[in-house]
């Protein structure tokens, strides 16, 4: 099966837009997704750590899902990503999606429990065997502490032809060579962490799950295309620009920052879902100091 063109580009991790009472702002969500497709991005994936996934109920996942499908369906790609507290709720999601029209899966380890490979790699695989669709395995042990080495991952691979793709966001650029040193072009390599970009490409990634590009769309994908097309030299001005905001994407409270950028420059609103507040005082001060030298600097394209 040929790897799906949903996993090369500048694929943003969109974030969960909240109404004034806490509910999901369904109609600001589907204008915010067309807007960063129209922007040059390939696919959306929602429901992911950006996304507040953890916060949302098994129903308001699919209501997303069903949403951005409607929105989006025909131009680009749905790949909500698959995380639960089991392997059960992880595939009736999975299942669920793929009824909804969703055109692939982002597949994480399950939130809190993490152990060896034997339970993890069982986890993955039974989500894997779900669905039909084509999937990505996502890698992020800081957030997850599961950490998928390069032979587990070349032992996915090697057993199931949909996945496709892998999100590393390790912190370790050097997994990339690792990948590839196994199972060279077997799989799709993506970017997971935003201040890794130009470098992850360097090192063979052609596709990027991004998080400030709801903020900055139009940056995000030139960044990306100049770094690929032309190089990291040709990339430096431009990334120089982004970095102190890629930078708040591999933070603790990266979900309220990027959403402040959003507030900042009218693509949304900060509101968050508790146990999030929105950053306050010092903190406030200091990320505001930073977007708003970014957007009186922002370069012209």
């Amino acid at each position: 099966m040929s790897k799906a063109n949903f996993w090369r580009g500048v694929v943003p991790a969109i974030t969960t837009p909240f109404k004034t009472d806490g509910s999901v702002d369904h109609d600001f969500l589907a204008r915010h997704a067309i807007e960063m497709i129209d922007a040059g991005c390939t696919g959306i994936v929602p429901l992911g750590s950006l996304g507040e996934g953890a916060t949302l109920s098994f129903d308001e996942k699919l209501a997303i899902v069903k949403t951005l499908v409607q929105a989006i369906g025909r131009r680009a790609a749905v790949i909500p990503g698959i995380a639960a507290l089991s392997t059960d709720e992880a595939v009736r999601l999975a299942r669920e999606c793929e009824g909804l029209g969703a055109h692939g899966l982002m597949v994480l380890p399950p939130y809190v429990y993490s152990t060896d490979w034997h339970e993890m790699g069982g986890h993955i695989k039974a989500v894997l065997r779900a669905t039909a669709l084509p999937t990505l395995l996502y890698n992020n042990p800081p957030a997850y502490k599961t950490d998928f080495k390069p032979e587990q991952i070349a032992e996915l691979a090697a057993e199931f032809p949909l996945l496709q793709a892998v999100k590393e966001s390790s912190g370790d650029i050097r997994r990339f060579a690792g990948i590839r040193a196994l199972i060279g072009d077997r799989l799709v390599l993506m970017v997971g962490m935003d201040d890794a970009i130009v470098e992850g490409i360097a090192m063979g990634a052609t596709g990027w799950i991004a998080g400030v590009v709801n903020a900055f769309p139009a940056e995000s994908v030139a960044l990306f295309n100049v770094a690929l097309k032309k190089g990291t030299n040709a990339a430096m001005p431009l990334y120089a620009w982004h970095l102190p905001l890629l930078r708040m994407d591999t933070v603790p409270k990266f979900v309220q920052l990027i959403k402040l950028m959003q507030e900042r420059v009218g693509k949304g609103s900060e509101r968050v879902r508790a146990p999030r507040y929105v950053v306050e005082g010092a903190e406030r001060a200091e990320a505001l100091r930073q977007i708003d030298h970014a957007i009186q600097t922002r370069p012209t394209l």
